[in-house]
Parts: structure tokens; C-alpha cells; sequence
């Protein structure tokens, strides 16, 4: 049977440690096997399996008494708050998260859904005025939380919540995984020209017969170096419009894409509001979006729009540049383009304004130059990739519900409104 919920301080859960960041002016600090978990590593994923950055084993004998084994469970408490995650392995994060190495009668993943439910209460405690706020170590432990005794009870919880959590992280990790697929693709066929260096080489392209004869067997020169035979070169506007236009009226409610959630990692973002048209960009089915403003762009802010209903017109900041590739190209060539160095470089290279708020004009884009490829090669191309970039699609679409779901039992499930009997959960 469900036991008893008691109110605990969160510095009674366990060992409270802040993080640090070692000396940046020595670069053998970093780049070693340990994590450096920092806020946008925590990105909504439970488990923080893969970060940005790591440190070495110097910065780990510097940092010792910051070390957090796996199962930690980590809050962000400086500027954007109420961010979590558990490790994976032995980490560190940096000064702006604060961590709890549980005690043995507390259940991590239990503890990390009760923190994502904390922002009130972190925004009550935390100091900093008006500039950021800041949830110190003190003012962290001292925040009372109410959990079950029964540990069984608490993994139970944990169990409910966790299972949907491993499935939309599998269908996320699926999307990354078909995207990459497509990527690979586009890289091969488009910028390091692969089969036609195969076929001019003697070598197996390792395409079937009938796409393999669509490549040439030869390079020749062009102003951007070697390039296949009977293929151009042209400014980005000849085979992709910039900023289409696209209709919404003033006041229409429509879906609305913040920069937030303009994902760094796959082409989905998490989440849409509705909201009514103001002043931005507009977009529908099939466009690419990418952030043209620092360090939004830097960061690889950047979506493929399938996630709107059939007609439906949607809409985002101002500070999105769209992308829409001209027939025969598939859409999805924008977004393949918009995600490779190539294009980031020069869109990083281009941009104009004062330190700290610059952004590529979108006019910029007229002198990036792009290898055009024939009509037979740019639809075979959308043939292969667009049932990948469908499955990612029906993936995300899926974890959305889940999510939903999830976020309905959650408030539920951890303020014991919703009881859950731990013997019925317990394998037979």
C-alpha cells in the first residue's frame, strides 16, 4: 500500500554541491573524459548522457570536492532557472547549477521530477534584483519539498514518469539518427561529391545501378574548385527563396515558435504556443528557419517546419531568416544546407551590429554560392531522404502526446493527489 509523504528540506536529500568553473585562460583544463555540464546541456533530457564540453584530469584533482557521481541530480540556479538533469557518469557542472548526491533513501529519478516542478518556489527564494536571479546554495537546501517515505513509493513514481521520459527520449534519439542519415547524404552527393570521385576513380560508388548512372564520372574546374561535370555554380536565391512570403493578418491566432524553442539538436522544436499575429517572420510546411542573430546562430539554432497542419500558416521572431528551395530541389535540401559548416561559416562571417547583438542581413545570403545539380540527381535526392525526414516527423509527433501525457500525471503523481500502490507495480 501507499505509505506516508513527509515535507523535507532539499539539503536534507543528500549532499548539496555547487559547481565551478575552472581557469578559462588554460585550455588544459578542458577537453578530458569528465562532463562539464553547463545550462544548455540541460535541454530536457533526464539523463545528461552527452555535453558540449568536458575537463580534464588536471581540472578534476583542481575541482575535487565538486565532483558529482552518477545519479546526481542537477538544478540550474543562475539566470535561467529550473533547469534539471541526473548524471550519467562522473561529472562536473559549472557555478550556475546546484546538485544533489542523494542519500540511499532517496530515488534520483523521483527527486528530479519533483524538481522540475520547483519554479515558484525557486523564483520566491532567489536574490539577484532585477538583473538575473540567483538561488544560492543556502537558499537552494533550505526549499522544502513533500515525498513519500516509502522508497518503494518513490521509485514507483519515478517508474510511471520514467517510462514515458525513455520513450520520447528514443524517439528523439531515432529523429537525430535519421536526420544524421539525411545529412550524410546531402554531404556526399553535394559537397564532397563522392560518387562521381568513386566513378572517376574506377571505383564502386556503392549506389544501385540506377542512381549510380545519374552521377557523372568526372570533375572539372569551377570557381569554387572541382566540381562534377554538367553541374553550375549559382548564388543561393537561384534555387532557394529567402524570406518568401507568406499571409497572415494582424491579430489571427496562429502557432508561434519562440527562440527558445528553436532546437540546437534535430529539426523539431519541443513545443508551439498559440498566439495572435503581431510582427515577425512567417513560415508554412516545408520551410527552413535559422536564428541569424548571436549566439543563436552559433549555437545551431535551426528548424524544418513539419510540424504545422495542412494550410496552416506559423510564425516566429523577427530574427529568422527562411528558407525555401525552388523546384526541383526537395525542401528538405535547405535545411541539409542550413545545418553544414559551409553555410554557418559564411552566415557567421557575414553578420553585422554591434558587439553582442549581431545578425546576417539577410541580403548577405545573395553571395553564397551553391553547386547546383541537375534535375534527375535534386529529385532523386528528395526521393531518398524524405521518408527519413517522415519517420523523424511521426517520431516527434508521438513524443508530443507523451509528453502531454506525462505533464498531466507529473503535478499529479508528486504531490500525492494521484496514489500509486508500489506492490502492484513490482514484477511478478
Amino acid at each position: 500500500m501507499a505509505g506516508k509523504w513527509v515535507t523535507r528540506k532539499i539539503g536534507s536529500l543528500g549532499r548539496i554541491v555547487t559547481g565551478k568553473t575552472p581557469s578559462t585562460g588554460d585550455q588544459s583544463n578542458f577537453g578530458g573524459p569528465y562532463p562539464f555540464i553547463t545550462i544548455p546541456d540541460l535541454d530536457g533530457r533526464v539523463l545528461i548522457d552527452r555535453t558540449e564540453r568536458s575537463l580534464s584530469e588536471q581540472s578534476a584533482n583542481i575541482l575535487n570536492s565538486c565532483l558529482l557521481p552518477p545519479s546526481a541530480v542537477m538544478m540550474s540556479c543562475i539566470a535561467t532557472i529550473g533547469r534539471c538533469g541526473i548524471t550519467t557518469r562522473p561529472s562536473f557542472t559549472n557555478q550556475q547549477i546546484n546538485s544533489v548526491i542523494p542519500s540511499g533513501q532517496f530515488d534520483s529519478r523521483f527527486l528530479y521530477y519533483v524538481f522540475t516542478q520547483l519554479g515558484h518556489e525557486l523564483e520566491s527564494v532567489g536574490g539577484g534584483g532585477s538583473v538575473y536571479t540567483n538561488v544560492s546554495k543556502s537558499r537552494f537546501s533550505d526549499i522544502e519539498v513533500v515525498i513519500p517515505e516509502n522508497l518503494k513509493e518513490q521509485r514507483a513514481i519515478a517508474h510511471i514518469l520514467g517510462t514515458l521520459d525513455d520513450k520520447i527520449d528514443l524517439n528523439r534519439r531515432m529523429s537525430e539518427t535519421l536526420e544524421a542519415m539525411a545529412r550524410a547524404l546531402f554531404k556526399s552527393w553535394f559537397v564532397d561529391f563522392d560518387p562521381v570521385r568513386a566513378k572517376a576513380e574506377g571505383r564502386d560508388p556503392g549506389l544501385p545501378k540506377h542512381l549510380a548512372d545519374l552521377f557523372p564520372a568526372r570533375l572539372v574546374d569551377s570557381e569554387l574548385g572541382e566540381i562534377p561535370e554538367g553541374w553550375e555554380v549559382g548564388t543561393l536565391p537561384k534555387v532557394i527563396e529567402v524570406n518568401p512570403s507568406r499571409v497572415l493578418r494582424k491579430g489571427d491566432v496562429a502557432p508561434y515558435l519562440d527562440m527558445a524553442n528553436m532546437p540546437t539538436r534535430g529539426h523539431t522544436p519541443d513545443s508551439l504556443i498559440d498566439r495572435p499575429f503581431g510582427s515577425g517572420m512567417r513560415f508554412v510546411n516545408g520551410d527552413t528557419l535559422v536564428a541569424r542573430i548571436t549566439p543563436c546562430l552559433e549555437n545551431g539554432k535551426t528548424a524544418y517546419v513539419d510540424f504545422l497542419e495542412r494550410g496552416q500558416v506559423g510564425w516566429g521572431s523577427t530574427e529568422y531568416i527562411v528558407l525555401r528551395p525552388k523546384p526541383p530541389l526537395p525542401p528538405e535540401f535547405a535545411y541539409c544546407l542550413a545545418r553544414g559548416s559551409e553555410f554557418r561559416d559564411f552566415a557567421i562571417q557575414s553578420m553585422t551590429g554591434s558587439s553582442g547583438r549581431q545578425r546576417v542581413p539577410a541580403e548577405s545570403l545573395s553571395h553564397f554560392q551553391v553547386i547546383v545539380a541537375p534535375k534527375t540527381i535534386a529529385e532523386m535526392f528528395g526521393h531518398v531522404i524524405e521518408p527519413l525526414f517522415a519517420r523523424a516527423a511521426a517520431a516527434a509527433r508521438q513524443s508530443t502526446i507523451l509528453a502531454a501525457l506525462r505533464d498531466t500525471l507529473l503535478p499529479k503523481l508528486i504531490s500525492g493527489e494521484l496514489r500509486v500502490d508500489p506492490v502492484s507495480l513490482q514484477s511478478p
